[in-house]
């Protein structure tokens, strides 16, 4: 009786793992996309503290709206207030202190830390290993590819820090920021624009 070895099947396997280590996810808000909502995710993530070229820096009220001081004429700084003001004229009588505050002067600004990345990775590292784990078989029987997968966990991953930041809620919004939109409580989303911008990349090693 003549004994052969058939290795066919085990070079398969072994060329589907070479193939899965041809690739690399990466997952986040990529600058080359769009640099801005890069940037305040990073001061978001990490949390950060803003001081000014000068003495103040300037924080707009609702009443500034999106204007920046130099759009607003007539401004005043109103005696023993640390802020920028407009003649109030509509309610010149009424009003006792006769002005409108558009902008508050303050030596810096703390922004806290609220990662949604990291803190995302760290609660649910466990459970895409697992999602990553049941698909090997599919991928050893040649129903998916090995890219199919990446792209899968990266979908996958991605809608799992979208939801991270729909939950957060503490630390809240600033005093000052709340007065601007009042009712928005969740202080990662106010357009909306940071939240698309997750996203996920398959690349080449």
């Amino acid at each position: 009786m003549k004994v052969t070895n058939d290795y066919s099947e085990q070079d398969r396997i072994l060329e589907v793992f070479k193939d899965l280590n041809r690739y690399s996810l990466e997952i986040g808000i990529f600058g080359s996309d769009d640099s801005f909502i890069a940037m305040i995710a990073n001061v978001h993530e990490f949390g950060m503290t803003i001081k000014p070229k000068g003495k103040y820096l300037t924080i707009p009220t609702k009443e500034a709206g999106n204007r920046r001081a130099r759009d607003i004429p007539n401004l005043f700084r109103p005696k023993g207030v640390n802020a920028l003001a407009v003649e109030d004229k509509r309610k010149r009588g009424k009003n006792k202190d006769g002005f409108i505050v558009m902008f508050w002067l303050v030596k810096e600004v703390n922004i806290p830390e609220r990662s949604f990345i990291r803190s995302t990775f760290d609660e649910k590292e466990d459970n895409w290993f697992e999602f990553f784990q049941n698909r090997l078989d599919d991928i050893i029987l040649g129903k998916i590819t090995a890219k199919n997968v990446w792209e899968q966990l990266g979908a996958l991953i991605t809608k799992d820090v979208q939801n991270k930041i729909r939950d957060i809620k503490t630390p809240g919004k600033s005093e000052m920021t709340l007065q601007r939109n009042p009712s928005k409580n969740n202080p990662l989303i106010n357009t909306g624009r940071m939240l698309q911008s997750v996203t996920w990349k398959v690349v080449k090693r």
